[in-house]
């Protein structure tokens, strides 16, 4: 710690101080200045440094220094510190008065103890200018201490420089750090907050369309399906009826390609030929007699009337151009439900052409006979399902585009009924398809009672429920009744009478079994004017005129017929 000049004596006197000279740093060497002796005579004794002897020494002098004599220190009363001549340690050449001590000792004769110089005291630095100066350190008792301290006297004090520039500079740099990292951790909260915004609205968003389509779980039933909350006859549909005409043996097939706009959801609808249809004359005929004599235009619009639909085209699908479109959509795969022989063979116990069995993968002309098969004693609508299999199997396969379902329908090369076109068609096929391939189509058979009429009851579900509409079966005593019994001993003739009369526009009603059996078939009437429609039974059976007579009928029939020996089904 820094002393003071006035701050005690620290082994100094109490005078005042003087420049002596500088060091080799250039600074400033202080001397207390001692006190003025009493003057005394002076003793004549020997001072080596005296300058009168004309060789004293000077050490501050300048010009070149006299040599001093050598002495002789034994000769007796050599005194090297005598005090001969008054001291002058600066050289000024000023006399001193005799008995001066420069070291504040007092003048005597003899030697004297050689006493240590003090060192010179270097002030560090100074007290603040405006400190009291302490009494205790005062020259003396009520004096200040007058002497001035200056800065520029202390080379210690240091002048700035451009490192307190560099801490100011990196105080800032630090600074403006810390903000930049403020700034971004901002900036990240403001984009967290904005994709927790983001995902909540999504969120609500997902949540609402589920609860808009109805499959929102635990609010909707499990059996709900887009749109089913729009009523069933306001929902819209487009239809169209395809026709798979047996080229050879002859027959016909009827099913209608229903695509649901509202729901998503495709159907194929399944039509026995029994189905009753009115004729344009208001006559009762069924769907396959109508299919023959009215054709297309005429079916579609009697379809129309019974079933309350809007049918927009008619699709005629000759079995060779099913065989076709089977190998253009590179064969298909269905669950068989039976062997079916190949029809090209007439050898008997030869393999099957398709095998019973799950995802049996069929080519054209496997396609073609599964979906006409017929096995004996089976009905029409058995062989009308496997029909309908074959239709969903080729959906699955066709292309989703419309483009290239068109292309594959044009690749046909079929003559389209008006106002159906290859590119209506392909279109039309193309969403079915689409809808086959994801799970939302079904396949359903329209339940025709025996008479051929629609039960309100027994259709909604098919007519009100993929349709749209309403049963409107034409009335059952337009239609001439015909009462069957069986007298053949063959139990499956009476299947085979049913849908042969339901065919030709009659009204079948089942008379039972006999029990015996007739070598000749019987056609009676009882009334004169059922002699024609008599005479047209007989002739829709292939039993003989002569088989035609008037005699009793059954209660509630026009024409009574018993079948003997000699009635040979169709196709047997």
């Amino acid at each position: 710690m820094n002393d003071r000049y006035d701050a005690g004596d620290g082994g100094y006197g109490a005078g005042p101080y003087e420049i002596v000279g500088y060091d080799e740093y250039g600074r400033p060497v202080y001397q207390q200045v001692p006190a003025q002796p009493a003057p005394q005579a002076q003793q004549a004794t020997y001072d080596p440094y005296a300058q009168q002897q004309g060789y004293g020494y000077d050490p501050y002098a300048t010009g070149p220094q006299p040599q001093a004599p050598s002495y002789d220190t034994g000769r007796p009363g050599y005194d090297p510190y005598g005090s001969q001549a008054p001291y002058d340690p600066y050289g000024t050449g000023a006399q001193q008065p005799a008995g001066y001590d420069p070291y504040g000792q007092a003048a005597s004769s003899g030697q004297q103890p050689r006493v240590t110089e003090q060192p010179a005291h270097i002030p560090q630095q100074a007290g603040p200018a405006d400190a009291p100066t302490s009494p205790a350190h005062s020259e003396e008792p009520g004096q200040e201490d007058e002497r001035d301290y200056r800065t520029e006297q202390f080379a210690f004090v240091e002048e700035p420089d451009g490192d307190s520039e560099d801490v100011i500079d990196w105080l800032k740099f630090t600074e403006n750090r810390t903000e930049r990292r403020e700034e971004a951790r901002r900036r990240a909260r403001s984009r967290i907050i904005a994709l927790l915004v983001v995902l909540a609205l999504v969120a609500v968003g997902g949540v609402g369309y589920l609860w808009y389509a109805g499959k929102l779980p635990g609010l909707s039933s499990s059996g709900s399906k887009p749109g089913a909350a729009t009523p069933v006859s306001a929902q819209k549909r487009d239809v169209i009826v395809v026709h798979l005409h047996v080229t050879g043996k002859g027959g016909t097939s009827t099913a209608l390609l229903v695509d649901n706009t509202t729901t998503k959801q495709g159907s194929t609808v399944l039509l026995p030929n029994s189905l009753a249809l009115s004729d344009d004359d208001g006559s009762t005929t069924t769907l396959a007699k109508s299919v023959d004599d009215d054709g297309s235009s005429g079916t579609r619009d009697q379809l129309d009337t019974v079933l309350g639909t809007n049918i927009q085209g008619t699709w005629r699908l000759d079995t060779p151009y099913l065989q076709n479109l089977v190998d253009l959509v590179g064969n298909i795969d269905i669950d068989t439900n039976t062997d079916v022989p190949d029809p090209d063979t007439k050898k008997k116990g030869a393999e099957p052409l398709v095998h019973k069995g799950s995802e049996q993968t069929l080519s054209g002309k496997m396609a073609v006979a599964y979906a006409t098969y017929r096995a004996p004693g089976e009905s029409q609508n058995a062989q009308l399902e496997r029909f309908g299999q074959v239709m969903q199997g080729v959906l699955r396969k066709m292309s989703s585009d419309p483009a290239s379902a068109t292309t594959t329908v044009q690749t046909l090369a079929q003559i389209l009924d008006p106002p159906l076109t290859d590119k209506d068609l392909g279109t039309f096929l193309a969403k079915l398809a689409d809808l086959a391939k994801s799970g939302a189509y079904k396949t359903a058979l329209l339940p025709v009672r025996p008479d051929g009429t629609l039960s309100a009851k027994t259709s909604d579900s098919v007519v009100k429920a993929i349709l749209g509409g309403t049963a409107k079966s034409p009335d059952a005593g337009s239609a001439v009744r015909v009462s069957v019994q069986n007298a053949t001993g063959v139990k499956d003739d009476t299947e085979k009478a049913r849908v042969v009369l339901l065919n030709g526009g009659f009204t079948f009603l089942e008379g039972g079994s006999a029990s015996g059996t007739q070598a000749t078939s019987k056609v009676v009437y009882s009334d004169a004017s059922h002699k024609p429609d008599a005479a047209e039974v007989a002739k829709t059976l292939g039993l003989p005129a002569g088989s035609v007579a008037k005699g009793t009928v059954s209660s509630g029939a026009d024409v009574s017929v018993v079948l003997g020996q000699d009635y040979k089904p169709a196709g047997s």
